[in-house]
């Protein structure tokens, strides 16, 4: 697993991308702040498609099932991996998920 910045890509399940907003500065791959919980709920999605008269478009991320370190912190919250999955507000509710695509850096792993 890698772990996930600001630039990595996460998507939901029909494609709209997760608007990344890192909550600390402090930790960087190649200059790119480092997601920490929970940098990724409650976060914006971008243009997905899954629209329709009966149909709720993913606008926003929900909260995490899998995807923090059990064992890597940075100030005390822990570091998000590239294992990451949560649900969106999306329909059907409760099925549709957000999860990383790319983490975009090949240079820090772990294991969790």
């Amino acid at each position: 697993m890698r772990w996930i910045h600001r630039d990595s890509v996460i998507l939901c399940d029909h494609d709209g991308r997760v608007e990344n907003r890192p909550s600390q500065q402090w930790v960087t791959i190649t200059a790119v702040p480092v997601l920490v919980d929970d940098d990724p709920e409650g976060r914006k999605i971008i243009a997905c498609p899954n629209y329709g008269p009966t149909i709720k478009a993913c606008s926003k991320t929900q909260n995490v099932r899998v995807g923090y370190s059990d064992w890597l912190r940075i100030d005390g919250h822990r570091v998000v991996l590239s294992n990451l999955e949560g649900f969106t507000n999306g329909t059907p509710p409760g099925l549709v998920h957000h999860t990383v695509r790319d983490a975009r850096q090949r240079f820090l792993g772990a294991d969790r």
